[in-house]
């Protein structure tokens, strides 16, 4: 298991490598407005980066997680401070009420078919005065340049109808207000790929418009190469939006 969770986690920290990912993290960390002691919630915590970096700010960060290979991972890659890992469905937390100051949901909403119910448990285990933060793409917004467009948008949204929520994030003021959150903010911080560095994650678009049957397999094996062809050539172009939106539980 040791060494499952170490593979696990250099695969995840690659992810976490790619263009605008530390600073993106950073900016969800200022966002919950916590400091040293302060109890945090880390849901779809995956490797347990985030939760190790507010570890290492004074943070009593605690990261929950569904899939056990995940929090493995996590317990392996250890931080400056204890941290404390949970296994946990994001829609039955096992917390009490009020028991956080803060909030923090990374590319988690989108995986969900209600994620207006997740939203109304972070609300549940939020203390008076605490922050939530939301983070998270628009699978129907990823832009990438190419010489076949129409293709590209069919890739594209076959890729989306795939996820169970892949709007969420352009709904984020709206679960949050529904909620009952106060001081809602979204911004938008657009991650963008020059280098190729994002190419893994055509090829999970290629496989879904392969099984939804948008385009042939010589339409995708073209399509493939001539992003690889771009990026050989210094003119790939990726940019996927990241919406992230901050709230806080309106103080008693």
């Amino acid at each position: 298991m040791a060494g499952m969770s170490s593979e696990l986690l250099a695969r995840l920290d690659l992810v976490d490598g790619l263009p605008g990912a530390g600073e993106l993290r950073e900016a969800t960390y200022e966002l919950l407005r916590c400091g040293p002691g302060d109890r945090v919630l880390d849901v779809g915590c995956g490797g347990g980066r985030a939760v190790a970096e507010l570890c290492a700010r004074g943070v009593r960060a605690v990261g929950a997680d569904l899939d056990p290979r995940m929090l493995a991972a996590a317990r392996t890659r250890g931080s400056a401070a204890p941290a404390e890992f949970v296994e946990a469905d994001v829609l039955r937390l096992p917390f009490a009420d009020g028991e956080f100051r803060g909030y923090r949901a990374d590319k988690v909403l989108h995986e969900l078919a209600d994620p207006a119910a997740a939203v109304a448990e972070a609300r549940r285990v939020l203390a008076p005065g605490g922050r939530i933060v939301l983070c998270g793409q628009d699978w129907d917004t990823i832009v990438l340049d190419s010489d076949s467009p129409a293709l590209t948008r069919a890739i594209v949204h076959a890729r989306a109808d795939t996820i169970a929520g892949p709007r969420a994030a352009r709904q984020y003021r709206t679960l949050l207000v529904d909620a009952g959150f106060t001081e809602v903010a979204v911004e938008v911080r657009t991650v963008v790929d020059t280098d190729g560095g994002f190419r893994p994650l055509l090829d999970g678009l290629a496989a879904a418009a392969r099984e939804a049957g948008v385009a042939t397999d010589a339409q995708l094996e073209a399509w493939l190469g001539e992003q690889s062809a771009r990026a050989g050539a210094g003119r790939f172009f990726l940019a996927v939006p990241i919406f992230v939106a901050s709230a806080t539980v309106r103080p008693q």
